[in-house]
């Protein structure tokens, strides 16, 4: 049975995901920033109390949510509306995000029963593109209180793995609709801090769990069969390179043992995850570093500073190859991710870094120029799914 995705949240990862390049735009922030205040005096009501949260999901630097927060709160109060922590008669939660030709401030506004997202744009400048020749695009694709342990997307929408369910949302006009969702039944209890695979060929699919090995497929309808394995982990990189790695059913980490694309087995350190850039594999390892491995997996050097979570793109600027890395910290603050160019074994900043509200949980290559990465929002208690892509200056 189709059941429509209902709820501001669902909106809203559908509008960022959807929204035409080419909508109409404010000259700058400022501007934009004014206009959604208009909008939301309007839906409040003149004389009315607005409650207002603020979050950046862009590339944009926190300064910019600053700014913008500082130019809507007194539009807000000249467009008739007031101000008000807590108790107001509307509530807005603003979310700073983008595409590749536009800024957006979009707010989920609620009052009593109405719910409406407010959207206003502004455009890009190339001044925003980093020195290093690229920046990050980031669009929200879907949003939950679930724990969510991976995602895929689909040609017609996107697959989502939680702990107990497989969901399968397909597109339809602005919003997700929910097309199918199985249970997950994993051979072995899940560990304390779960990871989870998801992989798609066509219409099959493949969920590697600790210890099971889920099957199924998105056609005619969405189907899952799981039971216990020891099977290697198939870890992709763009599609350029595959590497099937053992997973440690009771831990969170891959034991070292692999095998390569030329099915050559090996083993290595022990390590979190793992990503392929030009002739290169690099390793996340236990002990905080990042092990690059030659064409015959011997050590060929190491990276210090990044966090435990890699993946690979291949967007056609810098090197032409890209590997995305969070930064060091602990599991339950902010994080952030940023994009490299690898030059004589040597990380070189393509991007700015863009931040999130919470750490990220899951990181795998998308193909070509993007990755997808699920984070944990503390602010709101939520897991999001993440589009993230390279994007080239010129």
């Amino acid at each position: 049975m189709i059941a429509a995705v209902k709820g501001c949240h669902a909106v809203l990862s559908a509008l960022l995901f959807l929204l035409p390049l080419d909508a109409q735009a404010a000259d700058d922030l400022g501007g934009a920033a004014r206009e959604l205040a208009r909008k939301a005096a309007a839906f409040a009501g003149r004389g009315e109390t607005v409650s207002v949260s603020w979050r950046n999901l862009s590339g944009l630097p926190s300064g910019d949510l600053a700014q913008a927060r500082s130019i809507f709160e007194p539009a807000l109060r000249d467009s008739g509306a007031r101000l008000l922590d807590s108790g107001a008669t509307a509530d807005l939660r603003v979310t700073l995000s983008e595409n590749q030709s536009q800024y957006l401030l979009v707010a989920e506004a609620r009052k009593g029963d109405d719910r409406q997202v407010l959207i206003a744009t502004w455009k890009r400048a190339a001044a925003a593109t980093a020195a290093g020749g690229a920046t990050l695009e980031r669009k929200l694709l879907w949003e939950q209180s679930e724990v969510i342990l991976d995602a895929a997307l689909t040609p017609a929408g996107i697959l989502v793995l939680s702990p107990a369910k497989l969901t399968l949302y397909a597109r339809r006009e602005t919003a997700l609709e929910e097309r199918g969702s199985v249970p997950v039944a994993p051979a072995k209890p899940w560990p304390r801090d779960p990871r989870a695979r998801l992989s798609i060929n066509g219409a099959a699919i493949r969920a590697f769990l600790p210890g099971t090995l889920c099957t199924g497929a998105i056609e005619p309808a969405l189907t899952l069969e799981c039971h216990a394995s020891e099977e290697m982990w198939t870890l992709e990189a763009g599609g350029r390179s595959v590497l099937l790695a053992a997973f440690s059913p009771g831990r969170n980490h891959f034991d070292g043992r692999i095998v390569t694309q030329s099915g050559v087995r090996k083993t290595v350190a022990p390590f979190y995850t793992a990503a392929a850039v030009d002739s290169y594999w690099l390793l996340s390892l236990l002990d905080g570093r990042t092990q690059i491995l030659d064409n015959n997996f011997e050590v060929a050097g190491a990276i210090s500073g990044w966090g435990s979570d890699l993946a690979s793109a291949s967007a056609r600027c810098g090197t032409g190859f890209q590997i995305f890395a969070t930064k060091p910290g602990e599991a339950r603050e902010p994080d952030s991710l940023r994009a490299y160019a690898l030059v004589n074994r040597t990380p070189v900043p393509l991007t700015p870094a863009i931040d999130f509200t919470g750490p990220v949980t899951a990181l795998w290559s998308a193909g070509g120029p993007s990755v997808i990465a699920v984070s944990y929002d503390l602010d709101t208690a939520r897991y999001a799914v993440y589009l993230i892509t390279v994007v080239c200056n010129g």
